[in-house]
């Protein structure tokens, strides 16, 4: 993989000369992570911000009842945890590998080193602010949408115009994703059924909608 077309490609680093792209990618470390590999968990000291290269990661916190919200189900070519390096020395959000995946991780310590530069330092924050705004409006979704509706917002996100939907996402996975429990998931997915609007065989999902 290109890291400098990767680098690219991201909102963060979009901006970056070429010397800059060719300062972050000899910084960046591959990892290879099985499904349900544990990345971080809220309040762990953090150490690295991630890119996404391959499978799928869900970021999600854990209420004072010890139930999971999901906030961002992160897809290939998208960076997270960068939080970390402005205002935090800790993770705000676990972060948990739904499938295998791979990634690129960027140790905080050598990051912050290349922020010294004033024009790279500029245009990272510039970027990092539209990024807070996108959680924020993540965020909103979860409370503005019932379950129904993140779930065909979720679907359609994941696999754009698809019907006949092939998924190694287990229904315990999009619960989470969608911000809610596996069982009222499951009460949807059945209303849903008895509606002829959306059936889920095996890793087969079907949409009539």
């Amino acid at each position: 993989m290109d890291k400098k077309i990767i680098l690219r490609n991201l909102p963060l680093f979009e901006h970056l000369s070429s010397k800059g792209l060719d300062q972050v990618a000899g910084i960046c470390l591959l990892h290879q992570a099985a499904k349900k590999e544990l990345l971080f968990l809220e309040g762990d000291k953090g150490y690295s911000l991630y890119i996404l290269l391959q499978g799928s990661v869900q970021l999600y916190k854990t209420g004072p009842d010890g139930k999971e919200v999901a906030i961002k189900t992160v897809k290939p070519g998208e960076m997270f945890a960068e939080v970390v390096l402005f205002g935090s020395n800790k993770y705000p959000v676990s972060a948990v590998t739904l499938t295998d995946s791979v990634l690129y991780m960027l140790p905080k310590h050598q990051f912050s080193c290349l922020l010294e530069n004033p024009e790279f330092r500029k245009d990272f924050i510039i970027n990092l602010l539209d990024k807070m705004r996108f959680l924020t409006d993540q965020m909103k979704y979860l409370t503005q949408y019932d379950v129904e509706d993140r779930l065909f917002l979720f679907l359609e996100e994941q696999y754009p115009g698809e019907k006949n939907i092939k998924t190694k996402l287990s229904k315990k996975d999009i619960a989470a994703a969608v911000g809610t429990t596996p069982e009222t998931l499951s009460r949807v997915l059945l209303r849903l059924k008895k509606e002829e609007r959306l059936m889920w065989e095996g890793n087969t999902i079907t949409l009539k909608k």
